[in-house]
């Protein structure tokens, strides 16, 4: 069991430096749990860390987890036992993480007026029914209980919350002890956020990138003695839509890491392997600007998406074999890779003409928000009538997140809540032409202020002062396995519009790949059903990680989402990624 005495920590009554990296489940392929795992012990870690995403483990407020598959936590813990790991839990309820919502279900939002991640009853309540679902299925894989989980963290930077409310933390730590959490517990923040983050009687860890002294010497100003950690030491960055791809150099960070390793301070890596924000699951920023992130979570760490050591693991094993035991066996080369030339996709599907195949429409004499319509993830086609002929204004004060605007199906215009749209100059046609906006949630915001972040359109549509009432609203989420198999394909030219296109390529020997629309606008892509995510020409990232585990020796289905148009009807895997020019 690890304790923590007035020096540093003890495991077993030995003493003990918490050596981590951070490695989310529920962004790799369940097949690849154990490859990652064992590298990370080939690194030089004896820990791993954790978050738990409360929205995928309970999409709905119904009193059951979803523990399967890419979501088997406990599956996921047993590896990291046999690998020899230990493993630091972050079981939220937020997590940030650069998540959708930070982890919280969307079905919270239904409350128009709840209270984040405070004492908010309409809040807690849930977060306590969660914790009553997750914590007994954790107690077993406690290292009290002889499993791998050495700490777990209170909340998740607290200290940085806009609505800050300090019996929330302490009321968190009090319900994990209640539920049998006798492992020591743990917060993390910035060093400017320490004091607003502490709580009494748990470990104060402290968030950096730069002046390691300076973090160090300010954590010891709220905890004077016992261990020094560092809870993310943030060797990368997330990259967002239309900026540059983030790196951090690999010599400043080994410097960064060795000063922290020769400071006696314990550490976790952010990110060790970062992995994929598959399907719809990316978070996004809203600091007085929307900014949705990207697919890939690459974050420039030491494993790249695809799980292979870079040239910062390589650094990384040095620097950490300086100051720790390294594993003798030698570190993996990377692993194979798949190409595949001119993939051919020649069958189309409307969305628009067939949303009724996806969803099932829901009338309303106002638009309904995707939290209303019972749906967290994907888009929401709204229709109704233009009151008049002739040119005028479509205002749209509250476009969550992106708008593509028709009228009688012909494309008009996008609002962007990212470039603060809000009005739109068409011409209708004739009095009752359909006026079709199909809205796309790019990703919950996961930090800050912006948290309570409704989907779809909030509040009233008006076309020159006339606010348009009878709505048709339906939810197209696209978020399951057998989402597309309602959809009729044919090889007719679809009306203008999004449209799904459809073709299949051979594979020989199934091995990891990048998936590369050169030509195409926007949308997602999904392989055999699994949803790979969003591409964008924009970028910075201009390919989509595809795990080998998603495809089958033979015939495989690749079915892509255009939301615009695209100048050639074929797409391609590669054995390498482009995620984009640096700022370097």
């Amino acid at each position: 069991m690890l304790t923590l005495t007035p020096t540093g920590f003890r495991l077993h009554h030995h003493p003990f430096r918490i050596i981590s990296g951070s490695l989310h489940y529920f962004r790799l392929h369940p097949a690849h749990w154990q490859d990652r795992l064992h590298k990370a012990r080939l690194m030089g870690l004896n820990t791993v860390d954790v978050y738990v995403p409360w929205n995928l483990h309970q999409p709905t407020p119904h009193p059951h987890l979803d523990l399967t598959g890419a979501l088997d936590l406990p599956r996921f813990l047993d590896l990291a036992a046999a690998e020899g790991l230990h493993v630091l839990l972050r079981p939220g309820p937020y997590i940030c993480a650069e998540w959708e919502a930070g982890g919280l279900p969307s079905w919270l939002l239904t409350d128009p007026d709840i209270r984040l991640r405070t004492t908010d009853p309409r809040y807690l309540a849930p977060v306590e029914r969660y914790f009553d679902l997750l914590l007994p299925v954790l107690r077993p894989h406690l290292a009290t209980a002889g499993g791998p989980v050495i700490a777990v963290q209170v909340e998740n930077e607290y200290g940085a919350a806009a609505s800050h409310d300090p019996a929330y933390p302490a009321h968190l730590a009090d319900l994990l002890r209640r539920h049998g959490v006798d492992v020591p517990l743990f917060t993390s923040d910035q060093a400017a956020d320490l004091d607003r983050g502490t709580v009494p009687g748990v470990l104060p860890t402290v968030n950096l990138w730069g002046d390691v002294g300076r973090s160090l010497a300010a954590l010891r100003r709220v905890h004077p003695e016992g261990p020094l950690m560092c809870g993310e030491f943030w060797a990368g960055w997330f990259d967002r839509w239309g900026a540059a791809h983030q790196t951090r150099g690999t010599e400043e960070t080994a410097d960064l890491l060795d000063g922290l390793l020769a400071a006696g301070a314990s550490v976790n890596l952010y990110m060790f392997h970062g992995g994929t924000n598959f399907g719809f699951t990316n978070g996004a920023n809203d600091k007085g600007r929307y900014r949705p992130t990207v697919t890939s979570y690459d974050y420039d760490a030491p494993l790249d998406e695809a799980g292979d050591p870079t040239a910062k693991y390589h650094r990384f094993r040095e620097v950490i074999g300086a100051h720790a035991p390294l594993p003798p066996d030698p570190v993996p080369a990377p692993g194979p890779k798949l190409a595949v030339d001119a993939i051919s996709l020649p069958l189309r599907a409307s969305l628009l003409d067939q949303a009724d195949r996806l969803g099932t429409p829901v009338t309303s004499e106002h638009p309904l928000t995707m939290e209303e319509l019972g749906q967290a993830f994907g888009f929401v086609r709204y229709e109704t009538t233009l009151p008049s002929a002739g040119p005028g204004t479509l205002v749209v004060p509250g476009v969550r997140d992106r708008a593509q605007v028709l009228v009688d199906g012909q494309p008009v215009g996008v609002l962007e809540r990212e470039h603060k749209d809000q009005a739109l100059s068409l011409s209708s046609p004739a009095p009752g032409a359909r006026l079709t906006l199909l809205v796309e949630n790019q990703g919950r915001v996961n930090y800050g202020a912006g948290l309570h972040d409704r989907k779809g359109l909030l509040g009233d549509v008006t076309f020159d002062g006339t606010v348009l009432t009878g709505w048709r609203c339906t939810p197209l989420p696209l978020d399951s396995p057998r989402a597309l198999d309602a959809l009729t394909f044919t090889q007719d030219p679809p009306p203008p519009g999004p449209a799904f296109h459809r073709g299949t390529f051979e594979v020989g020997d199934p091995a990891d790949t990048y998936l590369h629309l050169d030509g195409w606008t926007k949308g997602n892509a999904w392989i055999n059903g699994f949803a790979l995510g969003r591409y964008w020409s924009r970028g910075p990232q201009r390919s989509l990680y595809v795990p080998g585990p998603v495809l089958r020796p033979g015939r495989n289905d690749l079915v892509v989402l255009e939301l615009h148009g695209t100048a050639t009807a074929t797409a391609a895997l590669r054995t390498t990624p482009d995620l984009g020019p640096t700022d370097e």
